[in-house]
């Protein structure tokens, strides 16, 4: 696991509640997206946990350089953000995890273990805001979706590639990709960012 963080405090306790997992190793660390973009390139740790507002180049930047450089390299954003622009920034950048930083230290290693295994988390705390309101869809908003339909947008919003989909529901890729463009065009739905958001209203990825 890579550590990026302004705050030296912040950085060593994330370091401490990563010594106590013994799954998990801290390869490195730094200050800022700049120096964190270049390490990650040469050490290509698994997971990179990512503050989300920094100095100089912000974290949602660091992350789309690091997914677009090292795509096997998973981001989870930590931040004191909880707005749905953010979560919106950061996930459309490429992160496979959202936590809030006063959320739980076991939120954070559950998301550092999601992301590990590709899968995708939104902090419990960020997704209460998404959905509140009198605007947020009720489960049954959409019911044209089919069962197969549902199934594939859970399984995208969990970070898992067409390949993998296919190989979980046994079905072919093509096939996928016929209910995911189905499923959005029912939605109207753009991004996978869309998609993510409507499986946060859900409670799709809270249990992962």
């Amino acid at each position: 696991m890579y550590i990026v963080d302004d705050y030296p405090v912040v950085r060593a306790g994330l370091k401490t509640l990563v010594a106590g997992q013994s799954d998990m190793e801290v390869v490195g660390e730094a200050f800022d997206g700049e120096t964190a973009v270049r390490q990650a390139v040469e050490l290509r740790p698994d997971v990179v946990v990512m503050d989300v507002w920094m100095p100089g180049m912000s974290g949602t930047e660091a992350t789309a350089q690091i997914r677009r450089g090292c795509p096997g390299v998973r981001v989870v954003a930590l931040t004191a953000h909880e707005d749905r622009a953010y979560l919106q920034q950061v996930m459309g950048a490429g992160a496979s995890g959202y936590v809030h930083k006063r959320s739980a230290a076991a939120d954070l290693v559950g998301a550092i273990r999601h992301a590990a295994a590709g899968h995708t988390y939104v902090d419990p705390v960020v997704a209460a805001h998404l959905v509140a309101g009198p605007g947020a869809p009720a489960e049954t908003a959409h019911p044209d979706l089919s069962e197969r339909e549902v199934e594939t947008l859970k399984q995208i919003a969990r970070g898992y590639s067409n390949k993998q989909i296919a190989a979980r529901l046994i079905i072919s890729v093509k096939t996928v990709e016929k209910y995911k463009a189905r499923a959005m065009e029912k939605l109207d739905f753009r991004s996978r960012v869309d998609i993510v958001k409507y499986a946060t209203e859900r409670g799709w990825l809270a249990g992962g």
